[in-house]
């Protein structure tokens, strides 16, 4: 089979699903409709079931499949029913699991580092780190047992490099990029990877606070490369192909998509 006849097959995710946490807003929601037009079945977990019943709607409206699964992941119990839930549903062509883990819900409290209090620490961790880890060993090991997996986690440049009150939200994202590479350690031989995709300025309801301020909009625009800031759309391509066989020798990596804004 030559290379070209090849590239439909390798990126397809017909057959698979895909659980998509924060999947009903931001880059989440462009995540979750880019998996589905891509084949996947997915599940979309959020808070509020209103907002993933529109993104279930527009899949099928556009041929694809999901399904709503409502979900509070600000307690361990709350990421385990999810969990629970998830490996329970059955796709409509038949199989039960989920062979694509992406957390991208998130919370954002962010006030000075000398008022952050423990309550806010711990609702950070709560949803940002915890929630993934409980998420990814809960589903990791059925993905290992089929010989194929994918955890996708998305980080953000408070990972690196502190600016605007980065705070608790700052390290918990550094932790979920560390929590990646031991997943890509425990789980890769088994043919489960772990990636982390790590977004620059992208206007989103999680950012409200940046984004309403149009001289802070314009000042990161202008620290890309490209000229712009992000777009959700813009996780679109990396998502699908991290989360296809085109990325099988992809693992334990934190990969920039962001205009070029963390070199510049």
């Amino acid at each position: 089979m030559s290379t070209s006849a090849a590239l439909p097959e390798l990126f397809s995710l017909s057959g698979r699903t895909a659980l998509v946490t924060g999947g009903s807003s931001g880059i989440g929601r462009a995540i979750s409709t880019a998996l589905a037009a891509a084949g996947a079945h997915v599940l979309i977990a959020a808070r509020r079931e209103g907002p993933i019943r529109e993104v279930v709607d527009e899949i099928a409206a556009a041929g694809g499949s999901a399904a709503a699964l409502p979900a509070d992941l600000g307690t361990r119990e709350g990421a385990r029913d999810l969990a629970e839930r998830a490996l329970a549903h059955v796709a409509p062509d038949g199989p039960r699991g989920v062979d694509v883990l992406v957390c991208s819900a998130g919370i954002n409290l962010r006030p000075p580092m000398p008022e952050l209090d423990e309550d806010t620490w711990d609702a950070t961790m709560a949803v940002n780190l915890d929630a993934p880890f409980l998420l990814g060993q809960a589903l990791a090991p059925a993905m290992a047992e089929r010989g194929c997996g994918r955890l996708i986690h998305i980080s953000s440049q408070q990972a690196h490099r502190p600016f605007a009150a980065s705070g608790a939200y700052g390290v918990s994202k550094a932790a979920l990029e560390a929590l990646a590479r031991s997943q890509a350690e425990a789980w890769s031989a088994r043919g489960v990877t772990a990636n982390v995709l790590i977004p620059g300025f992208v206007p989103t309801p999680l950012n409200t606070r940046l984004s309403s301020d149009p001289a802070t909009v314009q000042a990161l625009a202008a620290r890309t490369l490209v000229g712009r800031n992000g777009r959700p759309e813009d996780f679109a391509g990396p998502v699908v192909w991290l989360a296809s066989a085109a990325s099988a020798y992809v693992t334990g990596q934190s990969i920039a998509v962001d205009g070029g804004f963390s070199v510049h």
